[in-house]
């Protein structure tokens, strides 16, 4: 199995529980470890063979920015549905952070994974068989 991953995608959004973060946008971070296989767009080097991590992270921009959860655990599970059904992700790792939102801390957040890590040596293609 590889992994393809994305780290410290900031995003503008509505976030958070308390009245006054209901009417500004907070930054929220996202790390995303993301299964796939890339053997075949290692040896035909186009990316129509491969996991588009800018596709990837279009679409999660466009998602997070209009969103507006009370809570990032709501908003780490919609994120990971995104990757998983939208661009047939076997497994993900996310990582997502809401920076300054307690004082005296650099970050705070939430690390979830979901669907199912195919082996070492198990290819993403005969994960999903």
């Amino acid at each position: 199995m590889d992994i393809i991953y994305l780290k410290g995608l900031e995003i503008e959004t509505i976030i958070g529980i308390f009245d006054w973060e209901r009417k500004i946008k907070q930054t929220v971070v996202l790390d995303l470890e993301l299964a796939a296989d890339i053997r075949k767009a290692a040896s035909t080097d186009n990316i129509e063979d491969t996991l588009n991590y800018k596709a990837v992270s279009k679409r999660l921009i466009e998602f997070v920015s209009h969103s507006e959860f009370q809570l990032v655990e709501t908003l780490a599970e919609r994120i990971t549905e995104i990757v998983i059904t939208e661009f047939s992700v076997p497994w993900v790792r996310l990582q997502l952070g809401k920076p300054g939102a307690v004082r005296g801390s650099r970050d705070v957040g939430i690390i979830i994974e979901r669907g199912r890590k195919p082996e070492n040596g198990t290819s993403v293609r005969e994960h999903r068989q």
